[in-house]
């Protein structure tokens, strides 16, 4: 067994079906492989590299499964890297590989070189550059437990031409179960905080549940809509949590932010006397700089990366935890408390219908417009 051989089989007990990637004279070695080895992958040739990432992370969005892309030394690495810097700041678990100069020839002047290393540290989650054959298994395993645990995101691997060709021990290829999906390793929040939680939910007039990509993520959707319902809460989304709730759903209100939220759904937030944010960052965009909501809104906030929480907002309840099973342990507190609601509570259902109508209506003029230059509603 090889090195190429060795990351085909890795990618082969991680669960991968298929890769993205084209290929270059650094790769030859981990083709060869591809082609011999009975694996069950398949190879995806794609038009370029970017193109390679960009389907990886689509991949990975749509399945759940880690998202495997490859490219060539030189121009490839740097092509490669774009679709891997959207999947991590998206917290998609995408992994690039990139073939390299051999590693007797770095600092000799030889074609496609570049310190691939140093240009995906700042924006990857994990990166290294593999050096010797025995790496290999030790560096593939790490990416994968980086890419799916806690705060999923990117890796990158660069595997040099003339290590894919050395020998390796098959004994050190072996994968840890579970790491092909994510996330993985979930974490429920602290029960104290949970109780603390469905406390101020139970008695806030207008609480508001705002939703980022780690609802869709950690596919909390249906303990999303049972908390909603439960307190007739509207929900907004950032754009990267659409489809955290059905966009039919009786409680969605919409997107909200710079880029995509209107008048109507700003309204939303500034009626809310209470604020969630769930599986969201509360950054510039969301938050419209920080403005909505205000500085006087009670915040709770759920997420998997405890960093995120306090960042922008002081904030009135941490809860440190995987979006679904911090949903679930939610939907039952609230569900034991609910009888202690106050009256004169805000109407969820009447504030999401309002919006949507709103929006429909500054919208539909401009969609059915007819005014020369074009509209981009149209």
């Amino acid at each position: 067994m090889n090195g190429a051989d060795a990351l085909v089989r890795m990618l082969q007990l991680n669960g991968v079906k298929h890769i993205f990637g084209l290929c270059g004279d650094t790769s030859l070695p981990y083709y060869d492989a591809l082609a011999r080895l009975d694996h069950g992958i398949d190879h995806i040739l794609t038009r370029d590299e970017r193109s390679a990432g960009y389907m990886a992370d689509g991949y990975a969005r749509v399945t759940g499964k880690v998202g495997v892309c490859e490219g060539p030394s030189g121009g490839g690495a740097t092509y490669l890297l774009p679709a891997l810097v959207e999947a991590n700041e998206s917290s998609i678990a995408v992994l690039g590989i990139t073939s390299d100069v051999s590693v007797g020839a770095r600092g000799k002047f030889p074609l496609t070189e570049l310190d691939q290393q140093a240009l995906y540290k700042p924006l990857t989650k994990w990166n290294t550059r593999v050096d010797r054959v025995d790496q290999i298994p030790h560096a593939v395993r790490s990416a994968f437990r980086a890419m799916t645990t806690g705060r999923p995101g990117a890796a990158h691997i660069a595997l040099p031409y003339d290590v894919q060709k050395h020998a390796i021990n098959p004994d050190e290829v072996w994968a840890q179960p579970g790491h092909g999906h994510f996330p993985a390793y979930r974490s429920v929040p602290d029960p104290a905080a949970v109780d603390e939680a469905a406390d101020r939910l139970v008695a806030a007039r207008a609480p508001l549940l705002v939703c980022g990509g780690g609802v869709v993520i950690a596919g909390a959707s249906d303990a999303l809509g049972a908390l909603a319902t439960l307190l007739n809460a509207p929900v907004c989304t950032t754009v990267s949590g659409q489809g955290s709730l059905a966009d039919t759903h009786p409680l969605n209100a919409g997107v909200i932010g710079t880029n995509g939220g209107v008048p109507a759904t700003r309204a939303v937030v500034e009626q809310a006397d209470l604020v969630m944010f769930i599986g969201a960052r509360a950054g510039s965009t969301t938050t419209e700089h920080w403005q909505m909501p205000s500085r006087q809104t009670v915040i709770l906030h759920l997420d998997v990366d405890g960093g995120t929480i306090a960042t922008n907002y002081r904030t009135d309840v941490a809860l440190v935890g995987d979006a679904k099973l911090g949903l679930q342990a939610l939907v039952q507190a609230v569900q034991e408390r609910i009888g202690r609601r106050p009256a004169g509570v805000a109407d969820g259902r009447a504030l999401a219908a309002r919006a949507r109508r709103d929006k429909a209506a500054f919208f539909e003029p401009l969609a059915a417009s007819l005014d020369r230059p074009i509209k981009p509603e149209r």
